[in-house]
């Protein structure tokens, strides 16, 4: 009898471990996999943001332009400036 309850027991322990284990796998998967997500998500808003505020620089710059505000010559060399930029 006593070698069943070590063998139980011995069993058990394993079990626990390996559960234990497989949990903490698991969870620093799904944290690295939510950084990743943050990441991107971050990364994201700030790319096409970038872009619509360039195309409304670029809008204003052309209603100066048609104003006669800027002449063709500033016109290009302030919409290379926002292009590179």
């Amino acid at each position: 009898m006593p070698g069943l309850i070590r063998g139980v027991a011995r069993t058990a322990v394993i079990a626990g471990t390996a559960t234990a284990v497989s949990n903490r796998v698991s969870r620093r998967q799904a944290g690295r996999w939510a950084a990743q997500e943050q990441q991107a998500y971050e990364q994201q808003p700030a790319e096409s943001g970038g872009m619509s505020d360039q195309l409304a620089q670029l809008k204003t710059l052309g209603e100066l332009k048609d104003q006669g505000v800027l002449t063709a010559a500033e016109f290009e060399a302030q919409k290379q400036k926002i292009l590179a930029g």
